[in-house]
């Protein structure tokens, strides 16, 4: 894929250039540790599960078979929202695919691979809200470490936090690369 005439740079030269954060094993032990809160929270429920497209797919999944381990029963769905469209900074909130399934007087869980500075999530609990959802949260595996947040969108159940730097691996891109990476790296 190139992207304005540019070839789009190599995953490989992003590795060398790059520190590993946070290891697959720590992701495991994290995303155990995630589940309970939320298992108990939700306990006797079956909330929606909305898995936020591309990125939380590797995350949403693993986090799912720990809540199924627990007990809880979800309805999955996904939307697809980003604000990105390939570039490293984003735009217009651009809805690719909204969920099917009616949110009205539903619990709602939004499972997403990190949260930056929280646009295109406020976005999406936004519309979530309009869709008539009695409660909202976020879970949120990495959570960027920055003042530039939006007021009010905070992940109500989060991973690690990761430094204000360009994150890839599991799950986030490096220019739509490495998401199926089994670590978390930085940029250089």
């Amino acid at each position: 894929m190139e992207s304005l005439g540019n070839p789009r740079p190599k995953l490989a030269d992003a590795l060398a250039n790059a520190d590993l954060l946070v290891d697959r094993a720590t992701i495991d032990r994290t995303i155990v540790q995630m589940a309970a809160p939320i298992a108990r929270d939700y306990a006797g429920e079956v909330p929606v599960y909305l898995t936020i497209m591309h990125g939380a797919l590797p995350f949403a999944g693993q986090l799912a078979l720990e809540l199924g381990a627990r007990g809880l029963d979800l309805e999955f769905d996904y939307l697809h929202a980003t604000r990105y469209r390939g570039e490293t900074s984003g735009g217009e909130l651009v809805w690719k695919h909204r969920p099917a399934t009616p949110l009205q007087g539903r619990r709602v869980l939004l499972v997403d691979d990190i949260l930056d500075e929280g646009h295109t999530m406020a976005g999406i609990v936004a519309w979530c809200r309009e869709q008539g959802a009695s409660d909202v949260r976020i879970a949120a595996l990495a959570v960027k470490v920055h003042g530039r947040c939006v007021p009010g969108v905070c992940a109500d159940y989060a991973g690690v936090e990761v430094p204000d730097r360009y994150v890839f691996g599991y799950g986030m891109d490096f220019h739509e690369q490495g998401r199926n990476l089994p670590a978390i790296y930085a940029l250089r």
